[in-house]
């Protein structure tokens, strides 16, 4: 991950300052959305590897589902020491540097749970990353709403808080990786705003009026009041010969 001229914060420890649980409480939910991806295609991985990896309680979540799968977090932060520890007992192994620059192996499957919305240039980094794996599995906050657009301060407090430089859409996102060379599988909303654990007190209170918008169409409800994410499942796309 880099060339993100925000990437000092996750070096320095203002990213930790600003979130010093590092986001774990949402850890056994992304775990979760991962098993449902794998189970519905039965994806069976031998090695697993977690791309901003952050604290690394997801691999331990999966690694009690898929106990014989070799599981393997990179992240930047050096700050994030001290909750590997917990974790390297499980036999999960973790690095601390940028995937592209270290790597030397190839996954069964790489997750990029709320990575991309980070960098710089994602455009680079996902065709670097594009031979790495047989699957990739996507998790895109989808930031940008009609609702978001209107009130502007929960996309400034996605920047400043947790460091997103890209805000997305279902379409933008999907774009994204078609553009990338990625063969898009599989993808689905995730219901964030009545199921991730960090959801916003307000998110929590539209929560009704979400989803009875969503019932009527839910691609329309999304572009209108946001509150949601998408999953995504994809292989990089064959060459022509």
């Amino acid at each position: 991950m880099t060339g993100n001229s925000m990437v000092d914060r996750y070096k320095d420890g203002t990213y930790i300052s600003d979130n010093p649980d590092w986001d774990r409480h949402d850890a056994s939910w992304k775990a979760g959305l991962v098993r449902n991806v794998l189970q519905k295609f039965s994806i069976e991985p031998k090695s697993v590897c977690d791309v901003g990896c952050g604290a690394g309680d997801m691999l331990l979540h999966l690694k009690q589902a898929y106990p014989d799968c070799d599981f393997t977090g990179y992240d930047i932060s050096p700050q994030l020491s001290p909750f590997w520890d917990e974790h390297r007992r499980e036999g999960i192994h973790f690095h601390c540097g940028d995937i592209i620059q270290l790597n030397r192996r190839y996954y069964d499957c790489i997750l990029l749970m709320d990575v991309i919305e980070h960098l710089s240039d994602p455009f680079s980094f996902l065709d670097a990353l594009r031979s790495m794996a047989r699957y990739f599995i996507f998790h895109f906050p989808l930031d940008l709403s009609a609702f978001t657009v209107m009130r502007k301060k929960p996309l400034l407090y996605a920047r400043h808080k947790v460091g997103h430089i890209h805000y997305f859409t279902k379409e933008l996102a999907l774009d994204l990786l078609q553009g990338s060379a990625y063969c898009v599988m599989h993808h689905s909303y995730t219901n964030a705003y009545s199921q991730d654990p960090r959801r916003s007190l307000l998110t929590r209170l539209t929560a009704l009026p979400r989803h009875l918008v969503s019932l009527l169409d839910k691609d329309f409800g999304t572009r209108l009041l946001g509150g949601e994410t998408l999953i995504v499942l994809a292989e990089a796309a064959r060459q022509a010969v």
